[in-house]
């Protein structure tokens, strides 16, 4: 019977522009073999639970400019705790076993980059969020 770290290895997308060098922090090594490959998995829910928070919020998000609209996903992530929360559960469940106690070693700072990952990507698709494309997506 196959184990469910082996499971979660298993389904992870590769990543082939990552960079592993012995040089690397183990901050940065994590980033690169945990953090990047889940969040890359974790992209359309990511995307669903910011629109979903988008709506929670009384749709302010579609009345601003695409400058305001980055500072707002910025603001989301970095100054609502219980939505931080929600978008750290999204990553730290899908930890295997060890990754977990690695992640426990230097938390804050494993946060901190998780949290900037997961800012550039829903950035990068702010297309996505758009009213007519969120109804298309219904």
């Amino acid at each position: 019977m196959r184990t469910r770290d082996l499971q979660l290895l298993e389904i992870r997308p590769l990543i082939h522009s990552i960079k592993i060098n012995d040089n690397m922090s183990k901050e940065e090594r994590f980033q690169n073999l945990t953090l990047r490959p889940i969040i890359k998995l974790q992209n359309d829910l990511l995307i669903a639970v910011f629109r979903n928070y988008i709506t929670n919020h009384k749709n302010v998000f579609y009345e601003l400019t695409t400058e305001r609209r980055l500072q707002y996903m910025d603001n989301a992530t970095h100054k609502d705790i219980k939505f931080r929360n929600v978008l750290k559960g999204m990553i730290i469940g899908q930890f295997t076993s060890d990754e977990y106690i690695l992640y426990n070693e230097s938390s804050s700072a494993l946060n901190k980059r998780m949290m900037n990952i997961i800012i550039q990507r829903l950035q990068s698709n702010i297309q996505l969020f758009e009213k007519a494309q969120i109804l298309a997506a219904i």
